[in-house]
């Protein structure tokens, strides 16, 4: 991969672009299997697992490993992790608020509509979203999407007091620790049996319970710390040019043994427990062999720019703000009319697609809103006394 770090890398950027609209996708694509919320019209898409668990097993763990990598490089350009710390609470932090005060909150109270709450949106909003109880089977407050901006906001913070307490010599020698380990031909084979040894058994999945998820703590911690390592490892991005094809046949296998599985057992049909171990170690496999693929061919083929990138990669933290109750609000006025799957899947993508790229132009027009949305502050436009004293005409 490309040695200079002090250099923007292009591919990362449009990695992560698509990282988020795949995010989209899937949360469209959810709702047709059996694991998510069905209309009465269309109910439940036999086949539509398949192309989901495509995504399941990587999906997360590749956007905390490019969230880790666009930290190092805001760290490396801010010079100082004070400095870094407090952007970050500002860049993430006060979207977080926002998003968890207005914009989840419909989520939830549509949620409680389908099971027989009567009350409006008003009353929901003033005496049961921010409760901190169960309405229903709904506890609120909801975090919803968000989860992911709160842990994200969580590693950094930790990251950045580790920084600061932790001696530059043992930093430096837990790095060399560790590209000693992965830089090379162990990159592949040490990846998959750690990404296997968090995720194996009971059935792991994250809760999104900032409190008490340890073992996706462990996973998307690391796959963050990884993100910053490879920032700043030449011997790292050696390594994952060389092996990106074969991790991408990993990849590959492991997502067929995945589909395998969801055609003897489809949809919610109990997995029986000789199918588990070698489920979890596809699975695992599919993850790490994925995420090394893709961050290689992004280096080799992504790495240029082009007109629309930096549009792109401003709306994709707006767009990730709004897009799920953006979802939501078009599932629930679609429900009733009729539509088969198909139609309503088409639907459902433009409208998400529409509406979360709306909320990003309105937002970033106007002046107040862009922090609250992920966006930098509008440089002001110079006065025109200003420009007059510039031009020598006053």
């Amino acid at each position: 991969m490309t040695a200079a770090t002090s250099q923007r890398h292009y591919g990362m950027d449009w990695l992560r672009i698509g990282a988020f609209v795949m995010l989209i996708f899937y949360h469209v694509g959810f709702s047709f299997t059996p694991w998510g919320y069905q209309t009465p019209t269309r109910g439940v898409v036999s086949w539509a697992e398949i192309p989901l668990l495509g995504l399941n097993a990587w999906r997360l763990a590749l956007l905390f490993a490019i969230s880790g990598y666009a930290s190092a490089a805001l760290l490396a350009k801010d010079g100082d992790t004070g400095r870094f710390l407090k952007s970050r609470l500002l860049r993430l932090g006060l979207p977080l608020l926002f998003g968890l005060t207005v914009i989840v909150p419909p989520q939830p109270y549509l949620g409680l509509l389908n099971t027989g709450y009567t009350h409006n949106y008003a009353y929901f909003l003033f005496h049961d979203a921010f409760s901190f109880r169960r309405v229903i089977y709904e506890n609120l407050p909801a975090v919803m999407h968000l989860w992911f901006v709160i842990y994200l906001l969580a590693y950094t913070i930790i990251l950045c007091a580790a920084l600061m307490v932790m001696p530059r010599s043992w930093r430096q020698g837990l790095k060399r620790g560790v590209e000693r380990a992965i830089a090379g031909p162990w990159l592949l084979p040490l990846g998959c049996l750690a990404t296997y040894a968090v995720r194996a058994g009971d059935g792991w999945t994250d809760t999104h319970s900032l409190f008490t998820d340890l073992r996706a703590h462990l996973h998307y911690g690391s796959m963050f710390l990884f993100g910053i390592l490879l920032r700043g490892s030449p011997g790292l991005r050696e390594a994952i040019a060389r092996q990106w094809k074969p991790a991408l046949g990993l990849g590959a296998l492991g997502y067929a043994f995945v589909v395998v599985e969801a055609c003897y057992f489809p949809g919610n049909v109990r997995t029986p427990p000789s199918w588990i171990a070698p489920l979890d170690f596809a699975k695992a496999v599919q993850c790490w062999g994925t995420v090394i693929a893709l961050f290689g061919i992004a280096d080799r083929f992504w790495n240029h720019d082009a007109r629309w990138r930096a549009t792109l990669a401003e709306a994709v933290f707006p767009v990730f703000i709004a897009h799920q109750t953006v979802m939501v609000l078009a599932g629930y006025w679609l429900r009733d009319k009729g539509l088969t799957a198909l139609p309503e899947f088409l639907a459902l993508c433009f409208a998400v697609a529409a509406g979360s790229w709306l909320f990003y132009l309105a937002g970033r027009e106007i002046g107040p809103l862009r922090p609250l949305i992920g966006l930098k502050r509008a440089k002001q436009k110079p006065s025109a006394i200003t420009v007059a004293v510039a031009s020598g005409a006053v």
